[in-house]
């Protein structure tokens, strides 16, 4: 089955998001090894990531063959199994989620065996909204690939597309996580697009 059904009949419920300071509080409550706080987080904080993922996978249609419930599991799974994280805040929580997603998706394509690249154009889209699709799971590698490459040269603006790329954080968020202002996202947006775009050419 495509990736496109599994995103259509895969659609996370709508979810009224728990308040920002009542997140914080239980995360830094399980990051203090309370383990009752990751049962009362999880309920608040599996539906946003779900509506996360699904905004992505449907970007990606024909790239992933997973299910969003898949993928939020195994975010989940590698959560619930680290002892050395310390979340700020919600935003934080969401960053992190972001590079969990990335690996998980990333890895997915590896094991499918897209190794080969080159042997037609890249069908990526980098628009100025952050709004990225990918056609197959060589262009998610190739992307992968060059973010980490942009990474060595500027981690802050690699970070930036990977919180919206992969995480589907929002302007705001963004710029909060990162510590910059909303305009900054914006400007660095577009210098990071440039390098991306010419590095996927070559």
């Amino acid at each position: 089955m495509g990736s496109s059904n599994n995103s259509s009949n895969d659609a996370p419920p709508a979810v009224q998001d728990a308040p920002a300071h009542e997140l914080t509080l239980l995360l830094k409550a399980w990051t203090s090894g309370d383990d009752h706080a990751l049962e009362r987080l999880a309920p608040l904080v599996y539906g946003q990531l779900r509506r996360r993922a699904h905004d992505y996978m449907r970007r990606a249609r024909s790239a992933q063959t997973l299910q969003t419930t898949a993928v939020v599991n195994e975010v989940w799974l590698r959560l619930a199994g680290a002892h050395s994280l310390n979340f700020n805040d919600r935003v934080h929580f969401f960053a992190v989620c972001a590079q969990l997603m990335r690996r998980i998706l990333v890895d997915a394509a590896r094991a499918r065996g897209a190794q080969k690249r080159g042997g037609g154009a890249l069908r990526i889209t980098l628009d100025e909204v952050a709004i990225m699709s990918v056609q197959k799971d060589e262009d998610l590698i190739a992307m992968d690939d060059a973010l980490t490459r942009f990474a060595a040269i500027d981690p802050r603006r690699a970070r930036m597309i990977e919180l919206r790329f992969f995480g589907g954080l929002s302007v705001d968020e963004t710029a909060q996580a990162l510590k910059i202002s909303v305009q900054s996202v914006y400007r660095d947006w577009q210098l990071a697009r440039a390098w991306l775009l010419q590095d996927l050419k070559r």
